[in-house]
């Protein structure tokens, strides 16, 4: 690629994940042979000896070269550009194993990334799978990393965890709660608030007009009211109350077979009530493919849907397709991003006398 070229698509920081687990492996193995090159500028947010250690875990050569900001980059080099915050040395930590030190590191490593994200040096962050139980261990008290990202951008308002599946958009109502506490949670709306974002985040990664089926909360959709009235009282009105507005969404469609429909292609998206109900579906379909994106936020993370995989970690089989796809997914949604931006500024330009 040219030096336009390169510069045309987004930059991304890539963080490598818990170093406990899987992504030093993946990240390494993507960026060796760079062929995720053609998708975005990668540039790695870490510890260099982490990077070292997944290269030798997936047997592959890596040669990187240190900056101290993204802007000081010179991607004509060969070389894997790095901030090497030289905070974590892997050797003093077990491997394939819940380390509170680990999740710290993650969690300010990430808010390092987010910093250069807010301050636009970043277009996009994708980052190698975390581990929820580090995390909090090393101090970061949040049911998950989205509720992490939210705080951390100063986000004020709703925003979602979504998957994506060979391009088949699964959202939901709410996700990493109790299901007891997900019951409470499921309102009117909520259930328009996630519509909207899905909406939203379809359209941003370039859905002219998506179509998102809503699933039901109880057995066969309720069975008109005889196993509850939630779909009758609490989602129809939802989903009718956003289609009025223009937003192609139909439902509630029952929970057990919206995802035939979906997968036939009949729809772009399908909104679930809670967590596991679409989980269980793209995970039998695609493990190693899924995408999570944390929907709603000022800066665009994207990730493997699967976890850190301490059972094979240092074993060299890590699959990197996910990974890949996150990378990927994160650039389409950042040029998204950065192309309605000049389009409203070029609105903005044109308006003035």
């Amino acid at each position: 690629m040219t030096d336009i070229e390169t510069r045309a698509v987004p930059l991304l920081g890539l963080m490598l994940g818990d170093c406990t687990g899987i992504g030093p492996e993946q990240c390494a193995r993507v960026l060796a042979d760079r062929r995720l090159a053609d998708a975005a500028r990668l540039l790695v947010v870490g510890d260099a000896r982490v990077l070292e250690q997944g290269a030798r875990d997936a047997g592959v050569n890596v040669a990187w070269r240190s900056y101290a900001a993204p802007e000081d980059v010179d991607w004509s080099r060969t070389e894997i550009p790095i901030i090497d915050l030289g905070n974590l040395d892997p050797s003093t930590l077990p491997r394939g194993a819940v380390s509170a030190e680990s999740g710290r590191i993650s969690g300010e490593t990430l808010r390092y990334m987010i910093e250069l994200a807010l301050d636009g040096r970043l277009d996009g962050i994708t980052f190698a799978p975390l581990n929820k139980a580090a995390l909090h261990a090393g101090g970061w008290r949040f049911n998950d990393e989205h509720q992490m990202f939210a705080h951390l951008t100063g986000h004020q308002g709703y925003f979602g965890e979504m998957n994506v599946l060979d391009n088949l958009w699964m959202s939901r109502v709410t996700s990493h709660v109790s299901l007891r506490t997900a019951l409470d949670q499921i309102t009117p709306d909520r259930i328009d608030e996630a519509i909207t974002l899905a909406d939203r985040t379809m359209r941003g990664a370039g859905f002219d007009e998506p179509r998102i089926a809503v699933a039901a909360l109880n057995p066969h959709g309720g069975e008109n009211g005889l196993f509850g009235r939630e779909e009758i009282e609490i989602i129809a009105p939802a989903v009718a109350r956003a289609a009025e507005r223009g937003i192609r969404c139909r439902g509630p469609f029952p929970s057990d077979t919206v995802f035939l429909k979906a997968f036939a292609g009949d729809y772009d998206g399908v909104l679930t009530m809670y967590h596991d109900q679409g989980q269980i579906a793209t995970k039998l379909k695609g493990f190693n493919r899924g995408v999570t994106v944390t929907g709603g936020l000022r800066t665009v993370f994207t990730t493997p849907a699967h976890g850190t995989a301490f059972d094979i970690v240092g074993k060299g089989v890590a699959t990197t397709g996910a990974l890949e796809q996150a990378v990927r997914l994160c650039a389409r949604l950042a040029s998204g991003r950065k192309h309605k931006a000049s389009l409203a500024h070029a609105g903005t330009a044109t308006s003035i006398p």
